[in-house]
């Protein structure tokens, strides 16, 4: 079991906490990484782009000449692909650029981020994150008191108050337990987690 020291929103040593070692302490695996952070961002990809067809663009229904005796190449249509104006053949159409991923290969590879960031001593452990307010400014001097400058913050659920709280500030992103990805543990160089949020991601990863 790996220890963590407990802090308040104020910087002050509450308490301590173990967590397990197969999700806070395993040998991370890079290639995962690559691997789960293309399949998430894949998944993002909205997948809209498309170019017509020479069916689909307007105009170009009359055979431009005769088919015969112009010493010229016989054309059906001015809307085939090698006119101007005319359709785009083999173009991007439609699509879903997602692909499936075991769902193993995405919890090891989520536990061994997290370990990547224990090791690192980039990982905090608060008692709460009750800070008299949902001020923006009270978020940032809190940051300011443990140094950091881009956080992911890991509460146990979706807090309202939280997410005004830290909305204004770029470098900040608050995610729920339900909600923690390898691509986001990566991009942010500090990860804070309240107390409760720990033993929930101990409960989701651990089994």
């Amino acid at each position: 079991m790996a220890s963590f020291d407990v802090f308040s929103p104020n910087k002050e040593k509450v308490g301590e906490i173990e967590l397990a070692d197969n999700v806070f302490g395993v040998e991370p695996k890079e290639h995962l990484f690559y691997m789960v952070v293309r399949y998430q961002l894949a998944k993002r990809r909205a997948g809209t782009h498309a170019v017509k067809t020479r069916s689909q663009v307007s105009g170009g229904g009359r055979k431009p000449y005769k088919q015969k005796g112009t010493g010229r190449a016989r054309q059906g249509s001015t809307r085939a692909p090698q006119y101007r104006g005319g359709g785009v053949s083999h173009g991007p159409v439609v699509r879903s650029h997602a692909h499936k991923l075991p769902k193993k290969v995405r919890k090891i590879a989520l536990c061994g981020a997290l370990s990547r960031r224990t090791a690192e001593s980039r990982l905090t452990v608060l008692s709460d994150v009750n800070l008299g307010g949902a001020k923006t400014r009270l978020f940032a001097q809190m940051m300011e008191r443990f140094g950091f400058e881009d956080v992911l913050l890991v509460v146990p659920e979706r807090d309202e108050v939280v997410d005004r709280t830290t909305r204004n500030i770029p470098t900040v992103t608050v995610l729920p337990v339900d909600g923690l990805n390898v691509y986001d543990v990566l991009r942010h160089k500090n990860i804070v987690v309240t107390q409760d949020a720990a033993r929930k991601i101990e409960s989701r990863l651990g089994g």
